[in-house]
């Protein structure tokens, strides 16, 4: 059936071409986030244990919020690691790094989400997508606020 939902279709493809994009980037942080929080070790282990199950968990949370957009707009969410792997700008992990590498890399992660939803504002906004442009706003303040603190741990140390 065809979708009247006041965004032209060339529009909902350029929103759902940055949505797609947005998506696998969240996904490959979450599943970065999820592995450090089974593999980190040392003596911040208590606290980086518990604050990666809290980054996971809402990341995962963002990805059923971002995955339902895009089927909104009309179009199929990338559904396979493969798919989600060609659209990503976010660096797998095959190794095991230290505690501090962890955080760098979620912060540079988070950083890549934040640089991906911007990317994707103007889109939305010339589509007069509201939605979008709300949820792009709800992920850009989490993300921002999250390589905030994490940059923060790294930092703890050199006072």
């Amino acid at each position: 059936m065809k979708i009247d939902i006041g965004i032209s279709e060339k529009n909902r493809d350029a929103i759902n071409t940055g949505l797609q994009k947005l998506l696998a980037d969240t996904y490959v942080l979450y599943f970065k986030t999820h592995s450090y929080h089974w593999n980190v070790t040392g003596p911040q282990f208590n606290t980086l244990h518990l604050m990666f199950q809290t980054q996971y968990n809402e990341l995962w949370l963002s990805i059923d919020l971002i995955a339902e957009r895009i089927r909104s707009l009309g179009f199929f969410a990338p559904s396979s690691s493969g798919h989600l792997g060609k659209l990503t700008s976010i660096q797998e992990e095959n190794a095991v790094p230290n505690a501090d590498d962890m955080i760098r890399q979620l912060v540079a992660g988070h950083e890549t989400v934040i640089r991906t939803a911007r990317a994707l504002l103007p889109a939305a906004d010339e589509g007069g997508d509201e939605v979008t442009l709300d949820l792009l706003t709800q992920r850009l303040e989490v993300h921002e606020k999250t390589a905030w603190m994490l940059r923060s741990m790294l930092e703890a140390g050199k006072a």
